[in-house]
């Protein structure tokens, strides 16, 4: 089972790349590099995700790309609620572009459901036409 949550802020994979090279030059994130993204409710479903699945990132009205989620952690946040860290692999594998209508919070995303990863010989849709190209209904 996976994940997928829209990229707030990021409109492509480089700029999710920069904002995560920024965060680690400013001396935060983990010391073990992995990647970490909050979010307020823990899946239920966590013990099918951990070690298996992926957080799928939607920019732009696009799946783009995924992150191997390694651990889903209890938290708590400044104003003292619960949530949860998903604990991430720091290794961003670019899929094949996939259309998604915006959603709040994140949603399971079954493995059938999920676009394939890129190969890496293809060559890959800028981020710009990969959203007009969804914009169109092309994708």
């Amino acid at each position: 089972m996976n994940i997928i949550k829209l990229c707030v802020g990021a409109t492509s994979i480089e700029d999710l790349v920069n904002w995560r090279a920024e965060r680690r030059a400013q001396g935060l994130g983990r010391a073990d590099g992995l990647n970490v993204h909050r979010t307020r409710m823990m899946p239920r479903r966590a013990d099918e995700i951990v070690g298996q699945g992926s957080l799928y990132w939607v920019m732009g009205g696009v799946i783009r790309c995924r992150q191997k989620i390694v651990a889903l952690d209890a938290a708590t946040d400044h104003e003292g609620r619960a949530c949860c860290e998903i604990v991430m692999d720091p290794r961003i594998i670019r899929t094949q572009p996939y259309p998604r209508r915006p959603f709040q919070g994140w949603r399971y995303l079954a493995p059938d459901d999920a676009p394939p990863d890129m190969d890496v010989s293809e060559d890959a849709p800028s981020d710009s036409m990969a959203r007009e190209l969804a914009a169109l209904g092309l994708l």
